[in-house]
């Protein structure tokens, strides 16, 4: 992931743009259908960084940031010992939020891996006093729950050698060598074979780092800079595991061979930080919006902006509201633990899905389009209005034309005045039953 005061390498994308040969004849199974139909059912997810850089509380782009050596970076996979992780109580955590997939770094832009790995040492088993791998037990525990997983892998890489041409990133961390760009590939390929093949059943795999090699002239970006051979490590994951749904955080629109599109720290097409997806690159896949529970990816000791109960709920509403589905982060602390405060609003998120979930899952984006005061639902013939603003309660439903057989309040199942114009649709809320967080307004149509 980006951080925010990385601004200038994430600017509005504008030029052409080399992917690698695409396979035009691309054709998703009837698993892969499946699959994409479940994620789009199923709204809520928890986004899991975790690495060795959690060792120092500063994010995880540390290494970047802090342009600290690759021998001096080395130092801290013989630091990072979790001996407080417990994958099931992760799990559990997860489940009782009403989250329904959990997606974890299985490697991230430091190079470290997460994961017992054959294609290098530099791994948790290898590398930590801790010699475990943190996935095969996550992966155990969220079969156990009927939660899927999905792996994050890390594009670009500060640590490789092989990993050059270099990008626009990392290029002052002291240390870097040069190497072969086409052996990187297949080392990611061989990564790619052993996160899909010793773990079970994955539901996805979620790809960051692609807009690292865009070329930049000062004034605006222009082609990637190499060949990224999506073609073939796309193939390679649908042939493995057909179901496996392919997500690439690139900021750009849809690519042959993927299967969902994401949408970082923005509710879709927003691109309220300047470097996201403009709204004319939101293409016909399930949708996904990844934001962080306070400002941070990775485990930051001094970031106690954490997001409100209020604000978590208006964005799983608003992001139901676009039909997308919200992936909430977490970064746990080195030790394995989750701080208390996230797990406190990750509680109560899930009182508040348990009471309110049938308006959020399996739901698409309703007749209303989100705003700072409304957001909608729809399934079947039952709209789902959530009104966010608890100081007004006269709703006005502007060009609401569809023919309404009730409205009523969804909590409680209050019949609510209304009165329909040629404007519009007029709903009139009682007070003393609104909601400080979300009034959830329920019309069923004929």
């Amino acid at each position: 992931m980006k951080p925010i005061q990385f601004v200038f390498i994430c600017l509005l994308f504008s030029g052409p743009v080399t992917f690698g040969q695409q396979d035009s004849s691309y054709q998703p199974t009837p698993e892969n259908l499946e699959a994409r139909e479940w994620f789009q059912q199923a709204k809520f997810g928890l986004f899991i960084h975790w690495g060795v850089y959690s060792v120092l509380g500063d994010g995880e782009w540390v290494m970047n940031n802090q342009n600290i050596s690759i021998d001096n970076y080395e130092k801290l996979p013989h630091l990072f010992n979790p001996v407080a992780y417990n994958a099931d109580d992760w799990v559990k955590m997860a489940k009782d939020a009403g989250m329904k997939y959990i997606t974890i770094t299985s490697r991230h832009h430091d190079g470290f891996s997460m994961f017992d790995s054959n294609t290098t040492d530099y791994d948790i088993v290898d590398r930590t006093p801790y010699k475990k791998d943190v996935l095969k037990q996550l992966a155990e525990a969220c079969k156990k729950e009927d939660i899927k997983l999905f792996f994050y892998y890390s594009l670009l890489d500060w640590h490789r050698d092989d990993y050059y041409p270099r990008g626009r990133t990392g290029n002052t961390i002291p240390g870097r060598g040069k190497g072969d760009w086409n052996t990187y590939i297949s080392f990611m390929k061989a990564q790619l074979t052993e996160l899909l093949t010793n773990y079970g059943e994955i539901a996805g795999i979620w790809f960051d780092g692609h807009w690292d090699q865009k070329e930049w002239d000062g004034k605006r970006f222009g082609k990637v800079k190499v060949d990224w051979h999506y073609d073939e490590i796309y193939q390679l994951i649908h042939e493995l595991q057909p179901h496996c749904l392919i997500g690439n955080n690139h900021h750009l629109a849809p690519i042959q061979g993927e299967d969902f599109q994401m949408f970082e720290k923005d509710l879709p097409g927003k691109n309220t930080t300047g470097w996201g997806t403009s709204s004319n690159d939101i293409g016909t896949l399930p949708l996904e919006v990844c934001e962080t529970i306070n400002t941070s990816w990775g485990f930051n000791l001094q970031d106690d902006k954490h997001k409100t109960f209020k604000e978590l709920v208006h964005y799983i509403v608003k992001a139901s509201g676009y039909g997308s589905n919200l992936l909430l982060n977490v970064g746990p602390m080195p030790n394995g633990e989750i701080q208390k405060e996230h797990k406190a609003s990750l509680k109560k998120m899930g009182e508040w899905m348990r009471t309110n979930g049938e308006t959020i899952y399996g739901t698409r984006k309703g007749p209303i389009a989100p705003s700072d005061k409304i957001a909608s639902t729809q399934k079947g013939k039952v709209v789902y209005l959530h009104w966010l603003d608890s100081k007004e309660n006269l709703v006005f439903l502007r060009d609401f034309n569809e023919n309404v057989k009730e409205v009523i309040l969804f909590n409680g199942k209050t019949k609510l005045k209304t009165q329909k114009t040629k404007y519009g649709l007029f709903i009139k809320l009682p007070e003393e039953k609104m909601d400080p967080i979300d009034t959830i307004i329920e019309i069923v149509l004929k």
